[in-house]
């Protein structure tokens, strides 16, 4: 008799070491645990960093563009840019082509910042206990994860 019977369940078990997304979530926040000292030094929040990234790969973007790239409605990304403008990181403008765009810039201490958070990578990637492949090919299967899921729709 399976433990299910002995239990009284319809179905399989629900066993929380088993679900992918308790994994993810989890792995989620031990991330969070690694990253808040580092950035606590630069004053900034991950979601920030994140923003910050995405700045110092390619500058002047659209809060619609950064959003987009986080999975982020503007409604969130707005208190957070303002929060980095308060900060001296970034300014924030209507684009003089399209007023109905918002448009993030970094300032000079905003792209002094990038020094500072040069060494972020290599430290969570030494928390992981990955090496660069491993890390990589968790991250490519990471991505098609979230992305089969962002195309799923249930019938």
């Amino acid at each position: 008799m399976s433990s299910d019977a002995r239990n009284g369940s319809d179905g399989p078990a629900l066993k929380l070491e088993e679900f992918l997304c308790f994994a993810v979530y989890s792995a989620s926040h031990a991330f969070n645990r690694v990253y808040k000292p580092l950035l606590d030094e630069l004053e900034i929040t991950y979601p920030q960093y994140l923003v910050m990234v995405l700045l110092w790969e390619r500058d002047d973007q659209t809060v619609g563009d950064l959003g987009e790239k986080l999975f982020l409605e503007s409604n969130t990304l707005t208190p957070l840019l303002k929060r980095l403008e308060a900060l001296g990181y970034v300014n924030r403008r209507r684009d003089p082509v399209d007023e109905r765009q918002v448009r993030v810039g970094l300032t000079d201490k905003g792209r002094a910042l990038r020094a500072k958070a040069q060494r972020i990578p290599s430290c969570i990637l030494t928390a992981s206990g990955l090496d660069a492949d491993k890390a990589e090919q968790l991250l490519n299967g990471i991505a098609a994860l979230r992305d089969s899921l962002k195309s799923y729709s249930p019938e």
